[in-house]
């Protein structure tokens, strides 16, 4: 199992929870402040930024097929997210998925999705 850190419509109510259908939810949690998150239409991304939020999310452990599905979803192959290391509050860290593309003219979403 892998520890992952979901802050958008992976969420439980979100619009593509259903990825994660299966998966077994630990708790919520928050990252460190070291994250801005963006509204990249109807979707947020994550980037690491000096001035960042502590973003609001939840932790899952997902098996080996939930974690391929999840690549899948968020095009790990086609360069628009990375699979990282996400720092989290408390010293703790989760996989998660960090958004490459230039979110430069879009709305910041704050701490929460």
């Amino acid at each position: 199992m892998t520890r992952v850190f979901v802050y958008g419509t992976l969420k439980r109510g979100g619009e593509n929870h259903s990825w994660i259908a299966g998966q077994q939810f630990v708790r919520t949690s928050r990252t460190k402040p070291v994250y801005r998150m963006h509204d990249l239409g109807g979707y947020p991304g994550m980037v690491r930024d000096a001035q960042g939020l502590s973003i609001e999310g939840e932790i899952w452990d997902v098996d080996a097929a939930g974690l391929a599905r999840l690549d899948v979803l968020e095009d790990v192959a086609g360069g628009e997210y990375e699979r990282v290391e996400i720092e989290l509050e408390g010293d703790e860290a989760a996989e998660g998925y960090l958004y490459l593309r230039e979110v430069s003219g879009c709305r910041d979403c704050g701490a929460c999705w």
